[in-house]
């Protein structure tokens, strides 16, 4: 899923778009490592 939001900055026309793609690919990030943690967690 990030890799096609960084396409779709990598495109962006706007600062607008490129603002909101960036936030979406951060908000992913935390959730994978927020998933990640949590299986860490439960792995112990």
């Amino acid at each position: 899923m990030i890799g096609h939001y960084e396409l779709l900055l990598a495109s962006a026309k706007t600062e607008h778009q490129r603002e909101l793609y960036r936030q979406r690919i951060e908000r992913e990030r935390r959730l994978i490592k927020d998933l990640q943690g949590e299986l860490d967690y439960r792995a112990a």
